[in-house]
């Protein structure tokens, strides 16, 4: 059969049917049900680490409303033929994604959360026409799925299916409630005083969660996955066997993420092997428990690319799938400063911090030990040593793919904060061709940012790019212009004038003369000034860049 990856997929069912590669995480429902006797679950991992595909795994493998066992055929849990028997679709299963619940304001996402609750329905409505259900339940249920249900009706709406499917199937119901923390984490983002988003979806949230969950005489099991354990808002206060499973705990630690033996596997079925090396330094590093693992949304979407191109390069997948800006909420902090954290981590070492696992949103700005647990909860940072253990651990950047986000937040927090009177005065020299002036305020602002060994090319880029674009100067980047790319077009229309910047990284600060006329040359050989049509004035300048020095040429 021909190797297919499938990007994006979190529905099992659907995966296993079109015959995609699946990473065989199954066994975890053995080492969850056969080996622990936990009334609730709470996974907590990063976005992107398969979370809802392993719930929806999980719906499919016990679901008595599904036949299931094609869709296993093969895969690891199947060995254990008496708990499969015992297990495999002999319960009724209720599977609730919290993952879309967010809106600009509280009315916003409630009525998000209303059509989520409606979808359920809709999928079991014909539990809604069984004689064995209690009519008040059903005269819910109907509210529910045509969206009219009143506030209390919502709070107490999953324990209410599950008694509707209890009374159907005369078993008790395996929850399961992916991204439960979705709906306050984003309410924590937009909330104001005026329109008291947070503490209306955490009163909301909570009354789901707490009706379900405890005391429930209908629940069998539940699964819950998230970001992060809410511990001060008491969402799991007074649940019976609750266990909470985070990214520094080792049990269960395998299952989420790519173990190494995993991508290798998965790169040999590809006929990629070569690319495993850049796999690993782009994507791989964070340590879950005492696991090594890649994140598998970055490996999946790599190996897609490289079945079209073997020769792709690396790029960070991950940046656009999950809200960076606590990054830069976190270098904007004025009560403490962590620029020298910063450098610390940006150079590939690793620092040391006090983290806890159990955190709420609305105090997740309060201390910098907080920030600093958000970061390792979600993926931005990890830890340094597998075998560390206790409240005190050493952290670090687990890949080059989180590295560039840290450089694009260092980039943009420096770009925001420097003066407009310095960029101006920057600019003017620029037009005025001035080029000694403009090499000594460039090279004032590149000494003002956070240092770290590994300057590059695109670091430079971003630095430039950044400047004029923070202050609303419109930015021509890498576009084509005669026949190549300039690496920054400044352009004045009104004046119908033009400047034109080719960068260059120098190896040594001698090479630096050289690297710039080199950068002019590629300006005149690629004739970029020739895709300027109607300017009246191109000015050109090669940039050469050295650790913190710059050096501007003008042609």
């Amino acid at each position: 059969m021909p190797f297919t990856v499938s990007v994006g997929e979190a529905d099992f069912a659907a995966l296993r049917n079109d015959h995609a590669y699946y990473v065989d995480k199954t066994d975890i429902i053995y080492d969850l049900v056969h080996d622990t006797n936990n009334k609730v679950t709470l996974f907590t991992r990063p976005r992107r680490f398969g979370k809802t595909l392993m719930m929806s795994m999980m719906e499919n493998f016990f679901n008595i409303r599904k036949d299931s066992k094609s869709l296993f055929e093969d895969l690891d849990i199947t060995k254990h033929k008496s708990f499969c028997k015992m297990w495999m679709n002999r319960y009724p299963t209720l599977f609730i994604s919290f993952k879309d619940v967010e809106a600009e304001d509280f009315m916003g996402a409630y009525k998000m959360l209303a059509s989520r609750l409606a979808d359920v329905c809709k999928g079991l409505a014909d539990i809604g026409e069984s004689g064995s259900v209690n009519p008040a339940d059903k005269d819910i249920f109907n509210r529910l799925m045509y969206k009219k249900a009143e506030d209390d009706e919502v709070k107490n709406s999953v324990k209410t299916i599950m008694r509707m499917l209890h009374d159907v199937y005369g078993r008790q119901v395996i929850l399961l409630i992916d991204e439960y923390d979705v709906p306050l984490a984003k309410a924590s983002e937009k909330d104001t005083a005026k329109n008291q988003y947070y503490s209306g979806m955490l009163d909301v949230i909570k009354g789901i969660m707490s009706t379900a969950l405890k005391d429930n005489e209908f629940l069998k099991f539940a699964v819950v996955t998230g970001c992060l354990r809410i511990a001060k808002e008491s969402i799991f206060t007074g649940t019976n066997n609750f266990a909470s499973y985070s990214v520094l705990d080792e049990r269960f630690s395998r299952y989420f993420g790519f173990l190494e033996d995993e991508v290798d596997t998965m790169l040999a079925a590809a006929d990629r092997k070569e690319a495993a090396r850049e796999i690993k330094e782009w994507y791989d590093g964070y340590i879950f428990g005492n696991s090594y693992v890649y994140c598998p949304w970055d490996v999946i979407n790599h190996i897609s690319a490289l079945r079209y191109k073997r020769t792709t390069k690396p790029k960070n997948y991950w940046k656009n799938t999950s809200h960076n800006g606590i990054l830069l909420t976190f270098v904007k902090r004025t009560e403490f400063d962590v620029s020298d954290k910063f450098e610390v981590l940006l150079n590939g070492e690793t620092i040391v911090q006090k983290i806890s696992d159990e955190l709420t949103y609305d105090t997740l700005h309060s201390t910098e030990d907080n920030l600093w647990s958000v970061l390792l909860m979600t993926g931005y940072i990890t830890k340094a040593d597998a075998g560390e253990e206790g409240e005190t651990v050493s952290l670090k950047i687990p890949n080059r793919e989180i590295s560039s986000i840290f450089e694009d937040t260092v980039v943009r927090f420096f770009t925001d904060t420097v003066s407009d009177d310095t960029i101006k005065e920057l600019i003017n020299a620029l037009w005025e061709r001035r080029e000694d002036r403009a090499t000594e305020i460039l090279s004032g602002l590149l000494w003002d940012t956070i240092s770290y060994n590994d300057y590059h090319e695109d670091y430079y880029h971003a630095f430039l790019t950044g400047v004029f674009v923070a202050r609303g100067y419109s930015v021509d980047s890498n576009k084509e212009k005669g026949l190549g790319r300039p690496d920054i077009l400044l352009k004045d229309r009104k004046n119908r004038r033009a400047i034109i910047i080719e960068t260059k990284k120098s190896d040594k600060e001698s090479d630096m003369d050289r690297d710039c006329e080199e950068a002019i040359k590629q300006i005149v050989r690629g004739k970029y000034a020739e895709g300027l049509r109607g300017y009246e004035e191109i000015i050109c300048y090669g940039a050469a860049f050295f650790q913190k020095q710059v050096k501007l040429k003008l042609k």
